[in-house]
C-alpha cells in the first residue's frame, strides 16, 4: 500500500494542476460575493437579470464540481 501512495500523490498534483484557474476563480467569486449589496427599490426586470444570473451561476459551479468529482475518481 505505502507503494501506491507516491502514484496516488502524484495524480493529486496533477488533478490540482488542472483544477488550479478553477479554484483561482471560486476564489475571486467568493471575495465578489463579500461586495454585494442589497439594492432597496430594484426594478422587477433587474429582479429577473439578478435571478437569472445566480441560476447560471450555480448551474456552472455545479459543473465544475462534477468535473473535479469525475477526475477524482478517475
Amino acid at each position: 500500500m505505502d507503494e501506491d501512495l507516491p502514484e496516488t500523490v502524484k495524480k493529486c498534483l496533477k488533478i490540482l494542476e488542472e483544477n488550479i484557474e478553477i479554484l483561482a476563480n471560486l476564489e475571486m467569486n467568493s471575495e465578489d460575493e463579500k461586495e454585494d449589496e442589497l439594492v432597496p427599490e430594484m426594478k422587477l426586470y433587474q429582479l429577473l437579470d439578478m435571478t437569472e444570473d445566480v441560476s447560471e451561476s450555480s448551474k456552472i459551479k455545479r459543473a465544475e464540481q462534477s468535473l473535479v468529482k469525475r477526475q477524482t475518481q478517475g
